[in-house]
């Protein structure tokens, strides 16, 4: 067992992230997301998904990267038609 760095519950079921050379121990995906997970830096939400990065600036979409970094190229990889 290990103890998670995040809440410190001691579970049977704990994983390790290894993340730039810097060994992580986890008891959730909640947990592991609260730690490393980027922060938007427009809205405050974390990245937990693809996100879009601008200029070495991280957003959770495009309309966050467009609104803060002034940029118009930033887009969504969202597919239209989709039914």
């Amino acid at each position: 067992m290990a103890r998670c760095e995040v809440c410190g519950n001691d579970y049977d079921k704990s994983f390790e992230v290894v993340a730039a050379g810097a060994r992580h121990v986890f008891d959730s995906f909640e947990c592991a997301i609260h730690r490393m997970a980027p922060v938007c830096e427009h809205c405050g939400c974390k990245v937990v998904g693809h996100g879009v990065e601008v200029d070495g600036r991280f957003f959770c979409c495009a309309h966050c990267a467009r609104e803060a970094a002034g940029t118009t190229e930033a887009k969504d990889r969202v597919e239209t038609g989709m039914r």
